[in-house]
């Protein structure tokens, strides 16, 4: 009987710490998003009202997360995944298709963020937010119209010019002013985007960076820098004499989505998340915090004059039409890039 007992007592135990597990599994979902991208009151408010907490782990590069992901050493229940990676990851089945009647908000979006090609009919994401590769400059300083990539090579603004220190991003200015896709896998086109950037080392003399960008502007330290468009329409709202303008060759377009990994604990509670975040009051509120451009068409809509119809925001077509999603490239066109950056960077 005293063995039976230790046995029936053993087994409650076990039952009562496994019970504990589920429950503290579907109580929070774990998100892996790119920075500080969503701001704290809209993650408060998801887990006051669902009683979900949601542990938030963020990365840098979109390629480490890919890796990472794939490791499927950490368990993520929501990701951010950007429109290169979005077909890589499907095709490899780290993604899992969405069920959409627990994601109905998925109908507030704009009609023109949905069904890319990256993702036909939104099987496996739903937009987050979106915006562009662009120009700011300082109007103080730099007269003249500013509506084209050329002002890059301009030498009156030596050593006050800031570029991107990422192959694809400079490459892709370059292939653009050349009047290319920033999609090229022509050699000889990449080897001609080439040589135009080592000419701007040597006669620019550009400083390359990421970050800093957005602060050496103004501080004076730039005068024309290459910017992403949330900190660029971040920087001319509170500085008034800051500029962001998107080139007329057009732009990297890019849009980010946010999935649900295919060996996620916490589906439910991941479910649950992305149809808050993609509400017009949360997606309004993100857009405000972090200065992007939402796809919601009804945050949009709330969203103040200057915001709205903002063309370097919410861009007309005839710019639009001249802008590219980045394609994820084969590893052979990759390595021709590579090799090209490779040369630039050691240009100067």
């Amino acid at each position: 009987m005293k063995k039976l007992l230790v046995l029936l007592i053993s087994t409650l135990m076990i039952s009562t710490l496994c019970i504990g597990c589920s429950k503290k599994t579907s109580e929070e979902i774990n998100f892996f998003n790119y920075g500080e991208n969503i701001d704290e009151e809209t993650i408060k408010e998801f887990e006051e009202q669902y009683g979900i907490k949601v542990n938030i782990e963020t990365f840098d590069d979109m390629e480490n997360m890919y890796q990472k992901v794939k490791s499927g050493g950490v368990k993520y229940d929501v990701i951010l995944v950007s429109d290169a990676l979005m077909p890589r990851m499907i095709k490899q089945n780290l993604v899992q298709e969405l069920n959409k009647d627990n994601i109905p908000n998925i109908s507030q979006m704009d009609e023109e963020y949905l069904n890319l090609e990256i993702d036909p009919g939104n099987k496996y994401s739903v937009p987050y937010m979106f915006g562009t590769v662009g120009l700011i400059y300082n109007k103080d300083v730099v007269k003249e119209e500013v509506d084209s990539w050329d002002i890059l090579w301009d030498e009156k603004y030596k050593d006050k010019i800031f570029m991107f220190d990422t192959y694809r991003d400079t490459i892709g200015v370059a292939l653009k002013k050349l009047g290319y896709s920033l999609n090229s896998t022509d050699i000889n086109q990449i080897e001609e985007a080439k040589q135009l950037l080592i000419e701007q080392r040597k006669t620019v003399d550009p400083i390359y960076g990421v970050d800093n960008g957005t602060t050496m502007i103004p501080a004076g330290e730039s005068d024309i820098n290459m910017i992403w468009s949330g900190e660029g329409l971040n920087l001319q709202e509170e500085n008034p004499n800051l500029v962001y303008v998107v080139p007329k060759e057009g732009a990297n377009f890019w849009i980010d989505s946010l999935c649900i990994p295919s060996n996620a604990k916490n589906v439910e509670g991941a479910e649950k998340f992305i149809n808050f975040v993609s509400d017009k009051k949360s997606a309004l509120r993100i857009a405000d915090e972090i200065g992007y451009t939402t796809p919601n068409k009804e945050a949009r809509l709330e969203q103040p004059e200057s915001v709205r119809n903002n063309p370097n925001a919410y861009m007309p077509k005839e710019i639009m039409d001249r802008c590219e999603i980045y394609v994820d490239f084969p590893k052979d066109i990759k390595k021709i890039y590579d090799n090209a950056w490779l040369d630039i960077k050691s240009s100067n």
